[in-house]
């Protein structure tokens, strides 16, 4: 009878982890789906998921910051490559993605030529300006700018011998003042609605290379928002004395460009946020969580920590000094207490086409959900 008595008491805290978990897992698979097309500059990826975190917003019953608009709209330029990608080095037809990638500046060219050897991992075609490097493994970007060269970065096991022909057949178009938006929302709160606590965690991806290859970005960042979405979710149905604010940031990976412009156009007064926690790869977790900005901010790093020893969330909060590795940065720089908290472990993939939900594990969502509620509770009460 003991037993089961404890098994009943544990069912409900059991069922809501079991619940949370699934949430995230569905949220990651859907903005890791072909329809977002890495939640890019091509087939509206990144336009389409923004209309999926406003909606989520909405069903929350979450509030604009400022006037009826969820949507903050800002513009920037970004090159990218909506149509034929074909290599052959030697002979060998490549695949997009998996065995080469294209350097995010550059230009277009269909061609065959000649590769010159410059030292051990670079071949150039000098006539047609292509420079082609072997790579130990692919990382992908995203460039605002176009340049006058063609830069192809192969895997090395992908090819057999020295590269010494290609033919090329690349589209790349740039488009200025693409248009996108940050997506807010917002928890009034109960009897300090004009002060905040502050989530946020960028949503917009790699996109596509070519019009057959797009980059899922599982990790980074659909991992993110799936955490910021939970906690939306959840203080939605627990308001907090202070205001609590969640921004999922367009922009990032061209430059940290959404938390740039909000930054610069805020949306409430910079003054009156008592902290900023901004998400991005959130994935992991077995080798616990790492906090960029904590010597900064020892006393609220000291809150993480002991809610973690009370608790034994990780293995492991880790600390870090100042940087400018993701969306905090802008904030941090205008006086804003931020933290950046990323999991550690896992997965390897990182800005390439095997960041998939699949492999993701997700293996510390509910700890880091936990731990992320009882330092805005703590922090604020």
């Amino acid at each position: 009878m003991k037993l089961k008595l404890t098994l009943l008491l544990l069912l409900p805290a059991l069922l809501t982890q079991a619940q949370d978990s699934l949430f995230a897992r569905r949220v990651v698979d859907t903005l890791t789906s072909p329809y977002f097309w890495g939640r890019g500059y091509t087939k509206d990826g990144v336009g389409k998921a923004a209309g999926y975190i406003e909606a989520q917003f909405k069903s929350y019953g979450l509030q604009p910051i400022s006037g009826s608009n969820y949507k903050q709209e800002f513009s920037f330029n970004v090159n990218i490559f909506p149509g034929t990608m074909e290599l052959a080095v030697n002979g060998q037809t490549l695949t997009p993605g998996t065995d080469f990638i294209v350097a995010p500046e550059s230009t277009g060219v269909k061609t065959s030529g000649t590769l010159t050897q410059k030292d051990s991992t670079h071949f150039v075609d000098d006539e047609h300006r292509i420079v082609v490097s072997l790579e130990k493994k692919l990382t992908w970007s995203v460039d605002q700018r176009v340049a006058d060269y063609t830069g192809i970065q192969v895997d090395a096991k992908a090819i057999k011998g020295v590269p010494k022909t290609i033919k090329v057949n690349i589209e790349n178009r740039l488009i200025t003042n693409f248009k996108t938006a940050n997506i807010c929302g917002m928890v009034r709160g109960t009897t300090k609605p004009d002060s905040f606590m502050v989530y946020t965690a960028h949503y917009d991806h790699l996109g596509g290379m070519g019009n057959k290859t797009y980059f899922p970005g599982a990790n980074d960042n659909a991992s993110g928002v799936s955490q910021l979405l939970s906690l939306a979710k959840y203080f939605a149905t627990h308001p907090q004395r202070y205001s609590m604010v969640f921004i999922a940031f367009s922009g990032e990976e061209p430059g940290l460009l959404g938390s740039k412009y909000f930054s610069e156009h805020p949306l409430m007064p910079l003054s009156n946020i008592r902290f900023l926690v901004n998400l991005d790869l959130n994935g992991t977790g077995e080798e616990g969580v790492m906090v960029v900005n904590a010597t900064i901010h020892p006393k609220e790093f000291n809150l993480l920590q002991q809610l973690n020893n009370q608790n034994h969330y990780f293995v492991k909060i880790g600390s870090r000094g100042k940087a400018a590795n993701s969306d905090h940065y802008w904030f941090t720089q205008l006086g804003v207490p931020a933290f950046y908290m990323y999991t550690m472990g896992g997965i390897k993939a990182y800005h390439d086409v095997f960041d998939i939900s699949k492999t993701l594990p997700l293996n510390g969502y509910n700890s880091l959900f936990k731990l992320l509620v009882g330092f805005a509770e703590g922090l604020i009460k």
